[in-house]
């Protein structure tokens, strides 16, 4: 059975661009759609739910930021994978609009073979967080975990972590060297106490370095994008 084309949505206001993205889209072997501004993504989002959206930033009516402020938020689409695109002196948007929820963001002008392959990592990234992996034993230095028995032990020795410190150590010890934003780690996170904001997340961490003690240091953070598992660790 012949695998379903992954849909990309376009927004971009500017005819050309447009035109280019969807053509090399297409060629590339995708199905892609089209929007020229805010309102008309979010009204095909929530009516077709691609897998992935390519989002210029300055766009007119409602902008990028505020389009993907409204994904990240709840409404339809929160989950799908989103790269901003963005015009040169932007870094405070780009900045921004990770912190917002955003996966990566590519500058104009850009390459095309470039951005295929980011859309290719974003999408293999958002194919792992989906992986059911619960049987399997992460073995990271003196670190273990056990999924299924929800057990973490440093050195040999038993730690207790919430269930939400443990899923966040989870899904950063699966990706080794893999950059998580704050939004990848709560949307990893299912559970009666599971974290909803940037602090949050910030403060689960800094309370599972501290149980971890001296594998504590595993844990990096990437300053103003998220937090990484010590590769090599």
């Amino acid at each position: 059975m012949t695998e379903a084309k992954k849909r990309i949505l376009v927004v971009e206001d500017e005819e050309d661009i447009l035109a280019l993205l969807h053509f090399n889209l297409i060629k590339a072997g995708f199905s892609a759609d089209c929007a020229e501004n805010g309102e008309e993504a979010l009204a095909q989002i929530a009516a077709k739910s691609p897998d992935l959206i390519l989002l210029d930033l300055m766009l007119p009516g409602i902008g990028g930021l505020e389009v993907c402020r409204r994904l990240r938020s709840g409404e339809s689409g929160s989950e799908i994978p989103i790269i901003m695109l963005t015009a040169c002196g932007e870094e405070e948007d780009v900045v921004r609009g990770l912190e917002l929820g955003a996966d990566d963001y590519m500058t104009k002008p850009f390459s095309i073979k470039v951005l295929l392959a980011r859309i290719q990592t974003v999408l293999r990234r958002k194919s792992f967080l989906q992986q059911e992996t619960d049987a399997e034993e992460l073995i990271r230095a003196a670190l273990s975990i056990h999924p299924g028995r929800n057990l973490v032990q440093v050195e040999g020795r038993p730690v207790e972590l919430t269930f939400t410190e443990f899923k966040v150590l989870e899904v950063l010890a699966r990706k080794p060297g893999w950059v998580f934003t704050r939004y990848q780690l709560v949307n990893a996170v299912r559970g009666e106490d599971y974290i909803v904001t940037d602090r949050a997340v910030d403060v689960q961490i800094a309370g599972l370095r501290k149980k971890l003690g001296r594998c504590g240091h595993y844990i990096e953070t990437v300053r103003g994008v998220g937090y990484r598992f010590q590769e090599g660790a």
